[in-house]
């Protein structure tokens, strides 16, 4: 579990490092979880090369955990399309789009028992 407004202050404050902590982080939790996905190391080398593919492949693996488990995903592949299209506004297409991953992925922690 990760404070939302505490990961968008660290990606701020760290001029964007933490969010490759953070895709490091939650992908490998969820390959560890789910014995599937993508794991730390991949999403890693995506987010420093080509991170706007991140933007739809952690939506959609977090859409995988809640599907596996016969639950309604908040979230999806097309989540990215938030940071895609107004991604450039500001970063308010980011902040938006992070809001919704993370809050989807806390609940989905949530669900399973862990504070």
């Amino acid at each position: 579990m990760r404070s939302t407004g505490t990961c968008i202050a660290l990606c701020i404050v760290t001029l964007g490092f933490y969010s490759l902590y953070w895709f490091y982080k939650t992908h490998e939790e969820m390959k560890r979880h789910t014995n599937s996905g993508l794991g730390g190391g991949v999403a890693l080398l995506i987010g420093l090369f080509a991170s706007f593919v991140m933007w739809f492949l952690t939506p959609s693996e977090i859409a995988g955990m809640y599907e596996r488990r016969g639950m309604r995903s908040p979230v999806s592949g097309a989540t990215g399309l938030w940071a895609l299209l107004l991604g450039w506004a500001f970063g308010l297409g980011l902040i938006i789009w992070f809001v919704k991953v993370n809050g989807a992925l806390n609940a989905y922690w949530r669900s399973q028992g862990v504070r």
